[in-house]
């Protein structure tokens, strides 16, 4: 792979503790979710911010795709829900699912746009074989 940018996030006390990205950008504290035992949900943790990013990734393959096809299409929105789960090695897992709202456009058409993004986004590309990924789209305006 020819490298086009690099970024480095610490983490100190991993998911009760704190993030910052090289540049400072990213300064946070992260908590463990009530669901998973933490006392609430007012804190960042590693799957809102995988799915953060999942989402601008996706949206950005997605405008790429519109793009290079010459579609005329509305604003695009992502939303990324990411799931983590217990595996049968006793270990954890994650899953996402994967909404785009494609305005102006057919169904059949948002579908393989969205199934055109899911082959170019560096995030699909990454998880692809090593996580459940589910597609849906509407075109709603």
């Amino acid at each position: 792979m020819k490298i086009l940018y690099s970024i480095a996030a610490t983490a100190t006390d991993g998911r009760n503790g704190h993030v910052k990205s090289e540049n400072g950008v990213l300064d946070l504290e992260v908590r463990m979710p009530k669901a998973l035992g933490g006392a609430n949900d007012d804190y960042a943790n590693p799957e809102m911010l995988f799915a953060a990013g999942y989402a601008a990734c996706f949206d950005s393959a997605l405008n790429a795709v519109i793009k290079k096809n010459k579609v005329q299409a509305g604003a695009t929105t992502v939303t990324a829900h990411v799931s983590i789960g217990q595996i049968e090695n006793g270990g954890f897992g994650l899953a996402a699912a994967l909404h785009a709202n494609i305005p102006k456009v057919s169904i059949e058409e948002a579908q393989s746009l969205i199934g055109q993004a899911h082959q170019i986004c560096p995030y699909s590309n990454a998880t692809r074989g090593n996580m459940e990924v589910k597609l849906t789209v509407s075109n709603n305006d």
